[in-house]
C-alpha cells in the first residue's frame, strides 16, 4: 500500500556505481533529487559488491571526473595509500569508499536518499515514464534514471532491452558467434562473481594451541576439483622478495596479492578456477524467487573457494572480520554483475566502437561522448576461454586499454520519454559490454546521466531533445568535477589547455588523432602543486635503468640501501614520464622519485632526473 507519494525534479533508482554517481551530480546541477538504493551502502561495484581493486581508467589523464574526485579522496583517507595490490593500482578498505560516498550525498540538501527498497511498479503515460512505486511510497519526477544492477526498471516499464548475445550478423561484431550454440545457451551474459573479503590473522597460535582464523566451513555442494589450480599458472618468475621463507605455497600468496587490501585483507574476485559463478545464470531475470535462488547459490560458491584456500594455504587465512555491515561481514552485500538488461537505445555501442582504429591506438570517437574508458575487453564465463578481439597496448611500461567513448544516445530509450539509464544497462553489445562495463566508465556514464537530467529538469525538456554540446560543455566546465569527454593520453585535467584541447577536438572531431596524443608541449613546461605533491609523498631511488623491450623497463636498484640488488619493473599513469621512459638510455644510471608496490613488484615513477 502506498502511503507516501514524494515528488522530485529527478528520481535515481538503484545506489550502484552509476546511479551513486547520477544521484549526486543531478543534485550538484541544483535539481531536487530523490536516491533510492536496495543497500545500506552507496558506490556498487566499488563498495557493496566488494570489487574495491577496481580497473581502467587509471592513467592520470583518464582521472578526471567524480571518478578523479572520488581517487582523490581515497588517497586521502586511506591510511597507508593504494599501493597494496597488483590488479589495481588502487586498492582500499570498501568501507571507506562507502564512507565517501555517504559524505558526498549528505553534503546536498536537495538530495533525499531511501535505502532499503526495490522498484516494484512503474507509472507511465503514453510513451512517457512518470514515477516508481516501491513497497509503501511512491516517486513522481520529471526525469527518471534506471540506475539497477540489473536493469531491472527497463522490464517493469516494458521498454525494449536486450539479454544475451548476438550473432555476428547483427552488426558485423568479429568476435561476435556465427550461430548460437550450447556455450551461448548456458552463458547467456557473463557471470557473476559474489565477492568475499578474507583477512591474514597471522602465524601466532592460542593457548590452545588452536590457529588463530576461525575455520570456515563448507556450503552445499562442496566440490574441490572445482578450484583445483586456481593459482597453479603463478610461478617461481613470481615469487617476491615480500613472501613469508618457508611459505608452504609462495604461488598461492601471489595468488591471495592479486587483490589485496590495506589491513591483511584480500579481496576474493578469482576468475580462474575461482569465484565466478554461471550456473543457471539466467535466472537472475525470471523471477524474484529464481533469482534469490542463483544469488544463495553464488555466494556458497565464493564460501567453499573461500574453504578451499584456507585448507590450501592454512589456517593463518580466515574470513575477514566486521567488513560489511551485515550478519556475514566478509561478504559483499550482493554480487558483483558484470553483465544486466541492456536497453534498446537509440545508438547502440558495437564491439567495433571500443575496437582501435586501424594502425591507430584509439577507439574512434563519438560526436555525442559524454564519457571516456579504457580498459581491454574482458569476458568471464567459468571454465571456458573465450577469444576476443585485442584491445590491448603497451603504456607506461605495462598493458592498458585502447580509449574509447560513450555516446549520450546510447542512454537514451528509442521510444520512451522522461527516462534515463546510467549503469552497466546502456545501449551495448554482449561483445562491447565487457569493455563499458568497468567502474570508472559507469561512474563517468552516470555523472553525464545525472547532469543531463538535470539539464532536461532546467530547459523543460526530453532527454532525446536536450543538446548534446550543452551537456557536453556542462561537463567539461563542471565547477567540482570537470570530466573528460576526448581521451588523449597527454592532457591530464591539472593542465591549463586543457579545456582549450577538449573543445578543438569537440568541434573538430576529423583531426582527431589516430596516436591519441594532442599536439601540445610536454608537461614538462607546465610544473603545477600538483606535480610537486606526488614529488613529496615519494620516495627516491638509485639504480641502473634497463629497456628488455618497447614499453617494458626494469630498474636495478642500488640506493637505499633497504632495496639495494633487487631489480623492479618501472611503470607510470603519467605521459610526460611515458615519455621519459621511452627515451631514456639503455643501462643508464637514473635517478627516480615514485612509490614501490611490494606485491606488484613495480616503481610507479612519479618524477624521473632531468624532468
Amino acid at each position: 500500500m502506498v502511503n507516501q507519494t514524494y515528488t522530485a525534479d529527478v528520481l535515481v533508482v538503484g545506489g550502484g556505481t552509476g546511479g551513486t554517481a547520477a544521484a549526486i551530480q543531478a543534485a550538484r546541477r541544483g535539481a531536487k533529487t530523490i536516491l533510492v538504493s536496495e543497500f545500506s551502502w552507496l558506490g556498487g561495484m566499488l563498495t557493496s559488491a566488494g570489487v574495491s581493486a577496481p580497473d581502467g581508467n587509471e592513467l592520470e589523464a583518464f582521472q578526471t571526473g567524480l571518478w578523479g574526485a572520488f581517487l582523490q579522496e581515497l588517497r586521502q583517507r586511506q591510511p597507508g595509500g593504494l599501493d597494496n595490490s597488483w590488479v589495481s593500482f588502487f586498492s582500499y578498505d570498501p568501507r571507506i569508499g562507502a564512507e565517501i560516498f555517504a559524505d558526498w550525498v549528505q553534503e546536498l540538501p536537495n538530495l533525499h536518499w531511501i535505502s532499503g527498497q526495490v522498484p516494484i511498479e512503474v507509472y507511465r503515460q503514453s510513451d512517457s515514464i512518470t514515477g516508481v512505486r516501491f513497497a509503501d511510497f511512491a516517486v513522481t519526477a520529471k526525469i527518471i534514471l534506471d540506475g539497477t544492477e540489473l536493469g531491472d526498471l527497463l522490464a517493469l516499464a516494458e521498454i525494449p532491452y536486450r539479454w544475451g548475445w548476438e550473432l555476428q550478423s547483427e552488426w558485423g561484431e568479429p568476435s561476435a558467434p556465427v550461430n548460437f550454440n550450447s556455450f551461448t545457451k548456458r552463458y547467456p551474459v557473463q557471470a557473476p562473481t559474489y565477492v568475499v573479503i578474507m583477512q591474514d590473522f597471522g602465524d601466532a597460535m592460542s593457548t590452545t594451541g588452536v590457529a588463530a582464523a576461525p575455520e570456515i566451513p563448507a556450503a552445499p555442494n562442496y566440490n574441490p576439483s572445482e578450484f583445483t589450480g586456481a593459482w597453479d599458472s603463478y610461478g617461481a618468475e613470481t615469487v617476491l622478495q615480500t613472501l613469508t621463507p618457508g611459505d608452504p605455497d609462495a604461488r598461492g600468496l601471489r595468488f591471495l596479492n592479486y587483490g589485496r587490501l590495506p589491513g591483511g585483507r584480500f579481496m576474493i574476485n578469482w576468475p580462474i578456477c575461482g569465484n565466478d559463478y554461471g550456473q543457471g545464470v539466467g535466472r537472475l531475470i525470471e523471477s524474484d524467487v529464481s533469482r534469490g535462488e542463483f544469488i544463495q547459490e553464488s555466494r556458497w560458491h565464493s564460501q567453499n573457494f573461500a574453504h578451499f584456500i584456507q585448507n590450501q594455504l592454512g589456517r593463518r587465512y580466515g574470513l575477514a572480520e566486521k567488513v560489511f555491515p551485515h550478519t556475514s561481514t566478509a561478504f559483499a552485500l550482493h554480487p558483483y554483475y558484470r553483465e544486466s538488461r541492456r536497453l534498446v537505445g537509440l545508438t547502440t555501442v558495437r564491439e567495433q566502437d571500443i575496437l582501435p582504429i586501424a594502425e591507430g591506438r584509439v577507439a574512434s570517437i563519438f560526436n555525442d561522448g559524454i564519457a571516456v574508458g579504457n580498459y581491454a575487453n574482458d569476458h568471464h564465463y567459468p571454465g571456458v576461454q573465450f577469444s576476443l578481439q585485442p584491445k590491448s597496448i603497451r603504456w607506461g611500461g605495462r598493458w592498458t586499454g585502447t580509449p574509447f567513448t560513450i555516446p549520450y544516445s546510447s542512454l537514451i530509450p528509442a521510444t520512451t520519454d522522461g527516462f534515463l539509464v546510467c549503469e552497466k544497462n546502456i545501449s551495448v553489445s554482449h561483445i562491447a559490454n565487457g569493455a563499458t562495463r568497468l567502474q570508472p566508465v559507469v561512474m563517468g556514464i552516470g555523472q553525464a546521466a545525472g547532469m543531463a537530467a538535470a539539464m532536461c529538469v532546467e530547459l523543460n525538456c526530453q532527454p532525446r531533445d536536450l543538446s548534446v554540446r550543452a551537456l557536453q560543455t556542462a561537463l567539461l566546465e563542471d565547477n567540482r568535477s570537470k570530466t573528460a569527454i576526448i581521451p588523449l593520453f597527454n592532457l591530464p585535467p591539472n593542465r591549463s589547455d586543457w579545456l582549450h584541447w577538449q573543445l578543438y577536438y569537440l568541434n573538430n572531431p576529423q583531426a582527431y588523432p589516430d596516436s591519441g596524443y594532442c599536439p601540445c608541449p610536454s608537461e614538462n613546461e607546465y610544473p603545477s602543486a600538483f606535480d610537486k605533491t606526488l614529488i613529496r609523498e615519494s620516495n627516491c631511488f638509485k639504480g641502473i635503468f634497463s629497456r628488455l623491450d618497447r614499453q617494458e623497463y626494469r630498474f636495478a636498484v642500488t640506493a637505499p640501501a633497504a632495496y639495494q640488488g633487487q631489480n623492479w619493473q618501472l611503470v607510470t599513469l603519467r605521459s610526460h614520464i611515458d615519455e621519459q621512459l621511452s627515451a631514456y638510455p639503455h643501462e643508464q644510471l637514473v635517478t627516480l622519485w615514485g612509490r614501490y608496490n611490494h606485491f606488484g613488484n613495480w616503481l610507479l615513477v612519479e618524477h624521473l632526473n632531468g624532468g
